[in-house]
């Protein structure tokens, strides 16, 4: 009887054993190699995958073919480093403290890949580097690519992949400045596109300097795809390639006027593709569900048995591999805070609906400076003087602009008629407006009356005596770095 019952005492202990490493180990095996390639200023919609007829993204597409692709996940900002930082964190901008374009992360908070490296991977960045002092320690290796000319980032990948060391697990946070202007890739192709070939996106007239534009950002997009087919053939010649998870993301959408900065779809919508192949069932699906880019940092914590700190405000989408069909989030969030020229925006967005808040309606939103002073803006302005342009490529031009803005996602994909004032809709607004008050009091937002002001000027982007003047940060004032509350979900 006491043999019997040590046998059980063993056997029990035993399955315990099992069901918490089963738990641990939430990805097939051993715990994945994990590469995270961050585009720089590339809208979804000009990748092939997503559509694209003109352009070529073969490598793109073919991680999307033998993964999945995601169709609805969305940004938290269309600017740089907040967005960057909010990936890094898993935090909407405005709790991360560097809410603003190139302002630094705070130590206190905790970056994800700095957890991995605490679990025994190594942990590495290539390319763009702009969170902070801080962020180091997140890395074993740090290779900084501090110029936008050439594709000197991407021409570190193969030597830190080979590199490496191979005990232990990596994680690699590639990120190119490929497609960010001034524009490099021109003349590396033996086949460069040609202004005919480019689709002019509705909001940008059809000339030839804007068509001449295009092409050029077309090249940058391919150089990065040409970079990526290295990459997977470097992986599967050294045999890890069925256990490392591949995703390709952008930061923000491209630097043309009506994208980048923008809090609508065309700002923070965003290309996110993903191979896996032990771990993902159902390969060359499509994921129509709403996720967040905070979302990103628990997920690949938890595909690597790493637990998330309390820190993180996005979730998990883990469950979305194997269950492509599956809903997720309820709401997505987006910011628009200072990035070049002051601004104040904040939006929610549903599967069907986008309900939005200008809070400096007096002033234009042409985006960014180098998107507004770009030839295709430059296009859009001579356009506007000759009387020759559409309602829709004129909204960036609009002083003074609707405070609110609610769009039927369904009926108006491409967000032209604001029905803010259509009482077809007032069940939905209202709903909407709660939700994004909800979400702003529950994560310490605020809306700040001195504002980080313009450093440029906004139509001929000479310096304002302004420059290097920091106004307040939203959230500031409710102390919004250390409140981790997560929101409406």
């Amino acid at each position: 009887m006491i043999r019997h019952q040590f046998l059980y005492i063993v056997l029990a202990l035993f399955c315990i054993d099992v069901q918490a490493k089963a738990k641990k180990e939430v990805g097939p095996g051993s715990p994945p190699n994990i590469i995270l390639i961050i585009g720089d200023d590339i809208s979804a919609e000009d990748i092939g995958i997503y559509g694209n007829k003109a352009i070529r993204t073969p490598n793109i597409d073919k991680l999307a073919k033998n993964g999945l692709k995601f169709d609805n996940l969305f940004l938290t900002a269309s600017s740089c480093s907040p967005s960057r930082t909010s990936i890094l964190t898993g935090r909407y901008p405005h709790n991360t403290g560097a809410a603003e374009l190139h302002t630094p992360l705070p130590q206190h908070l905790t970056y994800f890949p700095e957890l991995l490296k605490k679990a025994g991977y190594y942990s590495a960045l290539a390319g763009k580097w702009h969170e902070g002092e801080n962020s180091k320690r997140a890395y074993d290796t740090l290779l900084v690519d501090k110029g936008v000319n050439g594709a000197g980032g991407e021409k570190q990948w193969l030597s830190l992949l080979k590199a490496r060391p191979t005990d232990k697990p990596f994680f690699f946070w590639l990120a190119p400045y490929d497609a960010h202007r001034e524009w490099s890739a021109n003349d590396e192709f033996k086949n460069p596109y040609k202004p005919q070939d480019v689709v002019v996106p509705p909001s940008l007239v059809d000339t030839k300097e804007t068509r001449q534009d295009l092409a050029y950002y077309y090249n940058e997009i391919t150089r990065i795809d040409d970079y990526i087919g290295e990459l997977q053939a470097e992986l599967k010649r050294q045999g890890i390639a069925d256990n490392t998870i591949i995703i390709f993301t952008a930061d923000n959408a491209r630097a043309f006027p009506g994208a980048k900065t923008r809090v609508l779809d065309r700002g923070l919508r965003t290309p996110f593709v993903i191979q896996w192949p032990k771990g993902i069932q159902g390969q060359g699906e499509s994921v129509d569900a709403l996720v967040s880019s905070i979302d990103i940092a628990p997920t690949l914590l938890e595909v690597a048995g790493v637990e998330s700190p309390q820190t993180v405000q996005g979730v998990s989408f883990s469950k979305l591999f194997n269950n492509p069909k599956a809903d997720f989030r309820n709401y997505v969030f987006g910011e628009h805070n200072w990035h070049d020229y002051q601004g104040l925006e904040r939006s929610v967005r549903s599967k069907d609906f986008l309900y939005l808040v200008n809070e400096r309606p007096l002033l234009t939103n042409e985006g960014p400076i180098d998107a507004n002073q770009s030839p295709s803006a430059l296009a859009l302005k001579k356009a506007k003087a000759d009387g020759n342009i559409t309602a829709y490529q004129n909204e960036i031009f609009l002083s003074p602009r609707p405070a609110e803005e609610f769009f039927d996602n369904r009926k108006d994909p491409l967000q032209a008629r604001n029905l803010i004032a259509d009482p077809v809709y007032n069940k939905q607004i209202a709903a909407l407006k709660r939700v994004l008050l909800q979400w702003k009091q529950q994560t310490g937002d605020s809306s700040p009356k001195a504002l980080t002001p313009d450093w440029y000027h906004r139509e001929n982007a000479t310096e304002l005596p302004a420059k290097g003047q920091r106004g307040e940060m939203p959230g500031q004032s409710q102390n919004a770095d250390r409140i981790n509350h997560k929101g409406p979900f």
